[in-house]
């Protein structure tokens, strides 16, 4: 039995990138009704902060030191919030973009689990290296614009390029993206068939990831 969890990254009620996730996390129920799907919405979940009692332990790991008092009260709620997301075994985010980057709330929660010796570590010898390695990464990307290869346009994405570097830079090297894109047009025939060939492959992708 596997574990999977859906990071939902959008507030929205019918939001597409949800829709779309959902697509895909039905063809996965229906392939492996054994494993476990949790969805953790952001902007309903107690994610913690990440102020100066947080900031002061994790410079005080950094330097090979333990936190301690409040600081390490404050720590504790750090590392329960990273142990949870690295119990599971797959990962699928739904995200939209905002301003051309990523939601606050999911910006809140990558701030708190990227941590030395947690998620990532560092020597001199090797530099950088992710510690959550060996999973599978789902990115079900909306944007109202659209962002093509070679554009100039492409360099406003800052959603995908982010996500790719900061899930990379703690260990995943399998993330495969579903984007629905154009959703601002008024044109909403098109948008909606952007949406059903996002379906489409969500639901193929689900097929697939349930081997």
């Amino acid at each position: 039995m596997a574990k999977l969890l859906h990071l939902q990254a959008s507030p929205r009620e019918g939001s597409y990138s949800t829709r779309v996730a959902a697509a895909f996390l039905d063809s996965y129920r229906r392939e492996r009704p054994e494993d476990r799907v949790e969805t953790l919405d952001l902007f309903q979940a107690e994610v913690p902060l990440f102020t100066a009692p947080e900031a002061k332990a994790k410079y005080a790991v950094m330097s090979g030191e333990k936190p301690r008092d409040k600081v390490d009260a404050a720590w504790r709620a750090v590392i329960q919030t990273i142990e949870h997301f690295k119990q599971f075994d797959k990962y699928v985010l739904s995200c939209p973009m905002w301003n051309f980057n990523v939601p606050y709330r999911l910006k809140q929660y990558l701030d708190v689990i990227v941590q030395p010796s947690l998620t990532f570590t560092y020597s001199s010898e090797k530099g950088y290296q992710g510690l959550v390695t060996g999973r599978p990464l789902m990115l079900i990307l909306a944007r109202g614009g659209i962002y093509p290869a070679g554009d100039p346009r492409q360099t406003f994405d800052f959603q995908e390029t982010y996500l790719r570097s900061i899930f990379g830079f703690i260990g995943f090297s399998d993330i495969r993206v579903i984007r629905i894109e154009g959703t601002l047009q008024d044109q909403p025939e098109q948008i909606e068939a952007a949406v059903r060939r996002a379906i489409a492959a969500a639901i193929a992708a689900g097929l697939e990831n349930s081997t």
